[in-house]
């Protein structure tokens, strides 16, 4: 068997078989502290797909760094096939201060490409693209919902793409959303390129969060896309295609006050249906907040005070079948149901 030539990033050589942690320079602070990017780089004996994980885009969504942690701990992967590259951490300086954007108030997923000339969420996408993107063949980014707004475990890709979506099913999510691919995004600059980049994107939870079913989900799924990709040894899994979801809107509160949820996460629900009920303080006046279509709660406002007009649940508007079922298989696995509480997980979950 040839041997494999050492993969480099950030400036250091990792020989085949190794696996190693690098720091890469992003910038200096005013305070004269320079900033690294941390990426974990596991380079297999054996030739094979690159593929790269990233997490906390967003510097406040902070579940996909739990789901790195615990993958690179799982044992398997001291006989992947190819490179994984991780990294736990991409916007370092909105992770620092518990804040989705940059210094300069940039969003940096619509900062793609980059440059090094630009501004620093510019200068930050520029140098992810190049230590990272243009090395993989694949790619999983990891997402929660926005701050106070919880997302039902999904994942959203272009799954018109024959490739992504056979990903997208052996992952196994119970909602797989045809997401168009926005400007300025890490999607948008990986499908741009010579050789197109198939990205997942994994959304579950709140963030600021550690959603513990949907982290225990998410290191499965990952499993699941590296076996099928013939990264991990054993046999390929089968698809688990979840319901297809290719539009989705936001219903708004009709009125102010307190808002009393009544439909979870998951629900399939149908034009008419109450998903919960807005009260004024006094308890005087109260406004079902009724669903405008039929489809799966696939997001929702965690905020119990609402203003009128503020988007309160996101309904994903499915191709004919009801999420129920699928629901159930997906969370059966990750979730003690009795009691209601999470099962105790090990550090290691199995691989499926």
């Amino acid at each position: 068997m040839p041997v494999r030539e050492p993969f480099e990033l950030g400036g250091k050589k990792i020989p085949p078989g190794t696996r190693t942690s690098i720091d890469v320079p992003v910038m200096q602070l005013s305070t004269h502290t320079p900033m690294a990017m941390p990426v974990h780089v596991i380079h297999g004996r054996r030739p094979g797909p690159t593929l790269f994980i990233c997490a906390a885009l967003h510097g406040d969504e902070i579940n996909g760094v739990e789901i790195i942690r615990r993958l690179l701990r799982l044992t398997a992967l001291n006989r992947v096939r190819g490179t994984l590259i991780a990294v736990p951490i991409v916007n370092v300086f909105g992770y620092i201060t518990l804040s989705r954007y940059l210094p300069d108030r940039r969003d940096l997923n619509r900062s793609f490409p980059g440059s090094s000339r630009g501004s620093m969420a510019g200068r930050l996408a520029d140098i992810f693209v190049k230590e990272v993107v243009s090395k993989a063949t694949h790619g999983i980014d990891l997402h929660t919902g926005a701050i106070h707004r919880d997302n039902y475990p999904q994942i959203r890709a272009n799954l018109d793409d024959p490739d992504t979506l056979r990903l997208a099913e052996a992952f196994g999510a119970p909602i797989m959303i045809n997401a168009d691919i926005r400007p300025g995004s890490l999607r948008a600059v990986a499908s741009a390129r010579d050789i197109p980049v198939p990205v997942l994107v994994y959304e579950a939870g709140e963030a600021l969060r550690f959603d513990e079913v949907a982290i225990r989900a998410d290191v499965n799924g990952v499993t699941r896309v590296m076996r099928t990709l013939n990264m991990l040894p054993g046999r390929k899994p089968g698809p688990r295609p979840g319901v297809v979801v290719r539009n989705s809107g936001w219903v708004r509160a009709p009125a102010s006050g307190g808002l009393r949820t009544l439909a979870p996460l998951g629900t399939w629900v149908s034009a008419g249906d109450t998903l919960g009920v807005v009260s004024d303080p006094f308890g005087e006046t109260e406004t079902p907040i009724s669903s405008r279509y039929d489809g799966v709660i696939v997001g929702r406002t965690n905020l119990p005070i609402v203003q009128e007009g503020d988007a309160a649940f996101h309904i994903g508007l499915t191709e004919g079948t009801k999420a129920d079922a699928m629901a159930l298989d997906f969370f059966e696995p990750h979730q003690d149901y009795e009691m209601g509480e999470t099962a105790e997980i090990s550090e290691e979950p199995e691989i499926v």
